[in-house]
């Protein structure tokens, strides 16, 4: 194995044409840090044009995560605003640059994911063009209840999901299983925890792996992801989610709720959400909807920088991650208070510098 740029969380080397990146930070589920971001840029833009490396595969060291998202907590416990912009400018360049070359990379790219693979998570892997999971996936974007948004390019991805089903993920945080990615293209194979390791061998001893090998050798492994919810209550979910404003698609929520538990469940999320969150994650779903990779993280940065100063997300910390209550306080405290002003002003051009993707 040729060894690639490392730190003590992201362990990369070179195994016969396969460029193998592990995310090791096991006690924290993966929650990627700077100090993640960095390293994955670094090792990312290194194979891109390496001639030995023909395709990546990204994984993680323990079967309870792929990774749980970004380490938001080392954000929003920062009692300064200015400080929470400052790191946030830092982190959110380098990560969504990461997104970015993922979904831009010249050569398949394969995820291997199991357990908890949310927010951040899913930027490391929906991007990619072989995202592979076992039984034991749990997948979500949940950070409306965060005070944030589904950012890492979430409007990229989730509007490819089928009909109205990305707009109701990305507002009620929704968790999902392995048939249940499957339906919503956030996956593309199935492959048993178990064989894993299998896997990774046959793609380790492939003497070429362009597209065609890497289908190949993936499908010799994969099985059947079953049948999952989201199939059955695509009709409801796309009468519910697919409307033009956010309100009207509250509204409709609310009288369904009675009708099913899951519509009660979403109709719960939407009332206990950050408000503002809500709004700017609607704004990005439709704006974002037929965008390039590049002007949807373009975008979701000039948001995230924003809103992370901001008290909610500071709260939304709070209340999850320091004080766990689950009682945020949120400011403005309803969805009628938050206008269509305040979202554009988290989309306006950002003083200090824009996103820059190279």
């Amino acid at each position: 194995m040729t060894a690639a740029p490392t730190t003590s969380e992201i362990v990369s080397g070179i195994q016969g044409r396969l460029g193998v990146i592990t995310l090791d930070r096991p006690k924290a589920l993966n929650a990627l840090n700077f100090a993640m971001v960095q390293a994955l840029e670094t090792v990312l833009n290194g194979w891109a044009d390496n001639p030995a490396v023909d395709a990546v595969l990204i994984k993680s060291s323990t079967e309870r995560a792929f990774c749980s998202g970004g380490d938001v907590r080392a954000i929003g416990i920062l009692p300064d605003p200015a400080a929470r912009e400052a790191l946030g400018r830092d982190f959110f360049a380098t990560e969504y640059r990461v997104n970015h070359r993922i979904n831009t990379f010249p050569k398949p790219f394969i995820a291997l994911l199991s357990g908890v693979t949310m927010g951040g998570g899913l930027g490391l892997s929906a991007h990619g063009s072989h995202r592979v999971a076992s039984e034991t996936l749990r997948m979500a974007m949940p950070e409306t209840v965060l005070g944030l948004f589904p950012d890492v390019g979430g409007a990229w991805f989730l509007n490819r999901c089928p009909g109205a089903i990305g707009r109701y993920l990305a507002l009620t945080g929704q968790h999902i299983g392995l048939a249940d990615a499957r339906t919503a293209n956030l996956i593309t194979h199935h492959v048993p925890a178990a064989a894993f390791d299998a896997l990774l061998a046959s793609l380790v001893a492939a003497p070429k792996l362009d597209r065609a090998s890497v289908d190949a050798i993936i499908a010799a492994h994969a099985a059947d992801p079953g049948a999952g919810v989201l199939a059955t209550r695509q009709a409801e979910i796309d009468r519910l989610f697919s409307g033009n404003e956010l309100d009207a698609v509250v509204d409709a929520v609310g009288r369904a709720a009675s009708g099913a538990a899951w519509i009660a469940e979403a109709h719960a999320v939407l009332h206990h959400a950050s408000p503002t969150s809500l709004r700017a994650t609607w704004r990005r779903m439709v704006d974002g909807c037929g965008q390039d990779i590049a002007r949807v993280l373009k975008d979701d940065y000039r948001m995230a920088v924003r809103i992370v100063a901001g008290r909610d997300f500071a709260e939304g910390v709070r209340s999850i991650f320091v004080d766990k209550d689950r009682n945020p306080r949120w400011d403005p405290p309803t969805l009628g208070a938050v206008t269509a002003a305040d979202i554009d002003a988290l989309l306006a051009p950002l003083p200090g510098g824009e996103l820059e993707l190279g």
